[in-house]
């Protein structure tokens, strides 16, 4: 199962923001665990990279977080040309936004796994948080 991982969900994650930390860092560890195969936009890599950095301070804490969770953890789905010609011919508000949903549609996802699901509600793809992300791949 193919999941793109939005950016706020690492994110929730590399600073253990609350609440969401908990369900956030299980589906991390789905896909280290090749549960799912995990995908982030080598895009939101640099936008996570800010975020991170701006909440530590520290760009080797932030380096390390990032090679820790992200490399060998999650597959980094790449932005192309191709991508971003696609993500500007469409017509959607938010271009980042767009971009995220492009590279979903570029991996096959069968999820994208966000907190902001009205980021996506112009897509195709099923969208889910991590909670219900969980209750999809492991139901109680």
């Amino acid at each position: 199962m193919n999941i793109l991982i939005d950016t706020n969900v690492v994110i929730d994650v590399l600073i253990q923001r609350e609440p969401y930390f908990e369900n956030s860092q299980l589906v991390l560890l789905a896909s280290e665990q090749k549960y799912i195969k995990g995908f982030v936009s080598a895009s939101a890599v640099t936008d996570i990279f800010y975020v991170v950095n701006k909440f530590l301070k520290n760009k080797k804490s932030t380096s390390e977080l990032l090679k820790k969770h992200l490399i060998g953890s999650i597959y980094i789905a790449a932005v192309d040309s191709d991508i971003i010609i696609k993500s500007l011919e469409t017509e959607w508000d938010d271009f980042e936004d767009c971009v995220q949903y492009i590279v979903g549609e570029s991996i096959s996802a069968d999820y994208i796994v966000t907190r902001n699901s009205a980021d996506f509600v112009n897509g195709n793809i099923n969208v889910v948080t991590p909670e219900e992300l969980l209750n999809i791949i492991a139901p109680e």
